[in-house]
């Protein structure tokens, strides 16, 4: 098979050492002579497994003992509707930052089930750019504030957390694994599995204890974080392939040296992308400097007209999904954890032989 690069926003790239590992598994998972697909989950071989990739995923992110997390099902638009049904605990009113396209699909959702106060909007700026927390207008008396610390269709990061006297919910589907955090400044963390954790189907969430509970009455049992706590995740017959997948990459990251390592190689990816972007004339980046994120990296070219034999021959070249989302246009490439440096030279070495071509 001729090398490939997948800049895809997800399903994502996996590693590679990790696909191997699987593919030497899938008919017969260790012992247990059957697929890891086909094993009971409440069978003693998976539930190993789920224990063991549980034990990782704390160790990696440093997760404090007063901390769960739950491995579930729904995608990252299903805690939409789970964060504010848990964590409102008898309010009325919650705090969300407006700074993309997730932000805006959750705060249509939290809009069900409470008054949403937008703290701060980038609707003006089309989410290139994000205000100084000093300027944003926190409701006091919200029951939580929620923001998306990378926007992964503008390719907009954070670069701070927000400082505020309640509980903070992060969706960290397109960042989380690609550096450390300090998971103890939120109340509520959650990750859709198809960017750095492994294939579609799983969605972890990390939630402090105080926050399980007392939740909105009359939702569905399943989105009570109560339900899944108290059942290990298995309140319902979990998406074990996705697990035990994520399971593989979670030790793919201890190998690799851990977050620490991870950060280094995945800034060090980001500022030469957008070193080759800054100097060219060709081609540009819409975002604020301060705010970019190194995971999801947007970029125009000077003649849009040109977008199409980009895309076509990027292909030839081995380097997929490249097409910018509808919303910005161009192209996007997005280098979580399993992008190597090797694949993001190449882009650049395409980008630079397009540009002689045809700047």
């Amino acid at each position: 098979m001729t090398q490939t690069y997948n800049f895809s926003a997800g399903p994502a790239m996996l590693p590679k050492e990790v696909l191997l590992k699987i593919q030497s598994e899938l008919i017969e998972y260790e012992k247990s002579k059957a697929s890891v697909m086909e094993i009971s989950h409440r069978g003693v071989d998976f539930m190993e497994a789920a224990e063991k990739s549980e034990k990782d995923f704390r160790e990696l992110l440093d997760i404090p003992d007063n901390y769960k997390v739950l491995f579930l099902q729904g995608g990252a638009s299903a805690q939409f509707s789970m964060v504010p049904i848990n964590l409102l605990r008898g309010g009325s009113k919650a705090n969300y930052a407006n700074t993309g396209h997730w932000s805006v699909k959750a705060i249509a959702e939290a809009k069900r089930y409470c008054r949403v106060n937008i703290c701060t909007d980038g609707t003006d700026n089309n989410f290139t750019d994000i205000e100084e927390f000093e300027n944003w207008n926190i409701d006091e008396e919200a029951s939580y504030l929620h923001y998306t610390p990378n926007e992964t269709i503008a390719g907009l990061e954070f670069d701070y957390i927000p400082e505020v006297e309640m509980p903070i919910a992060a969706d960290m589907s397109s960042t989380i694994l690609s550096r450390p955090i300090d998971v103890s400044k939120y109340g509520v963390i959650y990750a859709g599995a198809q960017k750095n954790i492994g294939p579609s189907g799983l969605t972890i969430v990390i939630v402090r204890e105080d926050l399980i509970g007392d939740v909105v009455k009359g939702q569905p049992k399943l989105f009570d974080y109560s339900t899944q706590a108290n059942n290990d995740s298995m309140f319902n017959t979990p998406a074990t392939f996705p697990w035990y997948a994520a399971g593989r990459v979670f030790e793919w990251l201890k190998e690799q040296g851990g977050l620490k390592t991870m950060q280094k190689i995945n800034q060090t990816k980001a500022e030469t992308l957008y070193k080759a972007i800054d100097n060219s004339d060709f081609y540009s980046n819409p975002v604020s400097i301060k705010y970019r994120s190194w995971m999801n990296v947007p970029f125009l070219l000077a003649d849009e007209n040109l977008n199409s034999k980009f895309l076509e021959q990027s292909k030839d070249a081995g380097l997929l999904a490249l097409k910018g989302h509808r919303s910005v246009g161009g192209m996007r490439a997005s280098i979580y954890n399993a992008m190597p440096q090797e694949g993001v030279d190449a882009l650049i070495s395409f980008m630079n032989d397009f540009e002689k071509d045809f700047g």
